[in-house]
């Protein structure tokens, strides 16, 4: 009796510890990832968003030890991706490639948004900054970014420039340096930049506001002017070009961002060790060195202070596009 006593109390004591051990192994994430991961951009291939994100995946599958595969879902602007992130299950297999304008302009140009970038998603990290290049078709008198704003308070409206459509990163971008430098001129939205970009070589528009991996091949070429650069300081990879700052409008500055996002409720310690390999990732050489092909800068940050930061680019960019009365169509 004494014998199987001890065995009962054996038991019960070896069941108790398996419950003491059970939370720590059923911590959420405690196992993650045990499957591959899909990073969405919502956007076509070979677009900057694209490009980001495969540097990132390239270098985060090694870390994760699983498969980061980058999965396309273009359309409205980033929403249709964005909306199938922000509607999967929230246990870190899903991913978004968000940018300034799904996680930050969307709201204000579509007015029945299938999301809420702040509401719908858990911010996981910043990736990095891209500024913009102000180019002209090289047959307009325009040496430097002062004469083009000179000739454009001269003759408002007549200067006509492009963008890869309402509520795009370049459209958007382009608003503010009218507002910043108070000129006006005709906008002429495409579906993607590429017919844009081909309209501006042949002199049917005068100018656009383009990423530099975009545009500056165009530039090295002849068939483009590069004038000056969106960013508050100089970009390394160009740094023979001015700012527009520095020039014709102090304080400005827009940048493009992009970052990463999970679905709301994704378990924090999931974000925690996405954010921790991300950020070491965006200091390894090679994503260095690929973003400064793109002319883009690493911009690591926690996942609160991407949270922060979103939640003041939602308001700032939302009343410049009401301001304008920009819509999706």
């Amino acid at each position: 009796m004494r014998r199987r006593a001890l065995l009962l109390g054996g038991l019960v004591l070896g069941a108790g510890a398996g419950l003491l051990r059970a939370p720590a192994l059923a911590q959420p994430g405690g196992d993650w990832p045990n499957q591959p991961i899909r990073l969405v951009v919502p956007f076509p291939p070979g677009a900057a968003n694209d490009n980001l994100g495969r540097a990132i995946a390239d270098q985060l599958s090694p870390r994760l030890k699983q498969p980061v595969v980058v999965e396309n879902r273009a359309g409205a602007g980033g929403s249709v991706g964005s909306e199938l992130v922000a509607h999967a299950t929230p246990d870190g297999y899903t991913l978004l490639l968000g940018h300034i304008g799904t996680l930050a302009v969307n709201p204000a140009i579509y007015p029945r948004l299938p999301y809420d970038p702040v509401r719908d998603f858990a911010p996981v990290a910043m990736i990095a900054s891209l500024p913009n290049v102000v180019v002209v078709n090289p047959k307009q008198p325009f040496g430097d970014v002062q004469a083009l704003v000179a000739y454009a308070r001269a003759n408002p409206g007549k200067l006509r420039y492009c963008s890869a459509g309402n509520g795009s990163a370049g459209h958007i971008a382009m608003l503010a340096f009218l507002q910043a430098t108070d000129t006006k001129m005709e906008h002429v939205p495409y579906r993607g930049l590429a017919q844009g970009m081909n309209d501006l070589v042949a002199g049917y528009v005068d100018l656009t506001l383009g990423g530099a991996p975009t545009v500056m091949p165009l530039v090295r070429d002849g068939l483009l002017r590069a004038l000056a650069v969106t960013s508050a300081n100089r970009v390394a990879s160009l740094p023979e070009l001015p700012t527009v700052a520095e020039t014709v409008a102090p304080g400005f500055d827009v940048q493009p961002w992009y970052g990463i996002a999970a679905p709301r409720n994704t378990p924090a310690p999931i974000v925690e060790r996405l954010n921790r390999e991300i950020n070491e990732v965006l200091r390894s050489p090679a994503v260095i060195n690929r973003l400064e092909q793109e002319g883009a800068h690493p911009d690591p940050m926690t996942p609160d202070a991407f949270g922060s930061f979103i939640r003041t680019e939602v308001p700032r960019w939302g009343k410049l596009i009401r301001d304008a009365g920009v819509t999706a169509d």
